[in-house]
């Protein structure tokens, strides 16, 4: 082989793997762009069933307060004129491909992913939102924004992540943290009705102005989602289930 060829076989290979790096790979695919446009919400409240998610102390089982707040979030977001659909919305397993395949059932939609975090480090608070496509990063930014506005809260960010829920999303998708359940203050927050309203509420807040534009959310009087004893009893505070 000439030197010439071998250089037009040397340009033609790195053109190629330039090619492939800028496109989705095999393992996720390329996003539609509704973050303007979507008249759906997919919830999805982490974890459940056997998968307790983060489980301590302060905060109780992740599953049951992510579900808590998918629960109002899904309200609030209908009396916002918007339809949602919820991965589940009771205490069952979803696996993560259902979840997936639920999500990028819905067209013109967005999803939003609800859970709690988890630290050694006791210490260690605050909100964090996750999203993978750029379509994703104004709503990102939005709803953490939003959460910022919730007294004594901590700001950890907005980040890309590879979480396969955001990856293989065919719309706009973000994972929001919702505090640490390991963290004294956040953890008992985290057993708060009134705290997972407000959660709940800011999250709706950035959807709605996401799609309609500042100014047009209206905060409602929140009433509890349906929960069965259990579920009330572990996302009640320690000094209220030692007196039942």
């Amino acid at each position: 082989m000439s030197r010439l060829s071998l250089r037009l076989l040397m340009v033609g290979l790195s053109s190629l793997l330039a090619a492939c790096a800028t496109g989705p790979g095999p393992s996720e695919v390329a996003t539609k762009d509704t973050s303007k446009s979507f008249n759906t919400v997919v919830v999805d409240a982490g974890h459940g069933g056997k998968d307790n998610g983060a489980y301590r102390k302060f905060g109780g089982a992740e599953k049951l307060a992510t579900l808590d707040v998918a629960k109002r979030l899904s309200r609030k977001l209908r009396e916002s004129d918007l339809k949602t659909v919820m991965t589940r919305s009771t205490d069952v397993f979803i696996p993560l491909e259902q979840r997936v395949a639920i999500e990028n059932a819905q067209k013109n939609s967005i999803f939003v992913s609800i859970h709690f975090n988890d630290s050694r480090r006791r210490g260690i608070r605050g909100f964090e939102t996750y999203y993978h496509s750029a379509n994703s990063v104004d709503l990102a930014n939005r709803i953490q924004s939003k959460l910022m506005t919730i007294p004594k809260s901590a700001n950890r960010g907005v980040h890309r992540a590879n979480f396969r829920v955001l990856r293989l999303a065919k719309y706009p998708a973000v994972l929001v943290e919702c505090g640490f359940l390991s963290n004294r203050y956040e953890g008992g927050e985290a057993r708060d009705s009134e705290y997972r309203a407000s959660l709940a509420d800011r999250i709706a807040e950035a959807i709605t102005e996401q799609r309609y534009g500042a100014g047009v959310y209206r905060r409602s009087a929140d009433v509890s989602p349906t929960t069965t004893p259990n579920e009330s009893t572990a996302l009640a505070p320690a000094k209220l289930r030692s007196a039942r």
